[in-house]
């Protein structure tokens, strides 16, 4: 029975180490870097965007990155919708890139994962993220 408790104190040590590091880095302010974007258009409508930036707070930070880009790029394009398909996130060295692809079309598409390009781009602009 001790032996039970002992690894109940010893995962409950580390539950809360946990927290205290997230705490640590909730409070820290967010000052992204972003360092640029690569737009290859894969074939009609299907568009890929290699994404890279520092100071992400996580994988959530890259991927509005590329929504923001993909949104831009589809308005450039005079298109007013895209849709998400996958986007892949790594991280190393404090570099974090995103590969994310989309589709972009003139009318709302099918799926789940739509966008709407110009209401994205705009909460963009107000977040201060930057786009193609």
């Amino acid at each position: 029975m001790r032996a039970v408790a002992f690894i109940t104190l010893v995962g409950l040590a580390s539950s809360l180490s946990a927290c205290t590091e997230q705490s640590a880095q909730a409070e820290l302010p967010f000052t992204p870097k972003y360092e640029g974007v690569e737009t290859r258009l894969l074939d009609g409508d299907l568009v890929n965007f290699h994404v890279a930036m520092r100071g992400a707070r996580d994988a959530t930070d890259v991927d509005d990155y590329a929504r923001c880009v993909a949104a831009q790029y589809a308005l450039i394009r005079g298109y007013g919708f895209a849709r998400h398909l996958r986007t892949t996130v790594n991280e190393e060295g404090g570099l974090w890139q995103g590969d994310a692809v989309y589709t972009i079309s003139p009318a709302l598409p099918r799926g789940l994962k739509t966008i709407d390009a110009e209401t994205v781009a705009s909460a963009c602009a107000e977040n201060g993220i930057p786009m193609v």
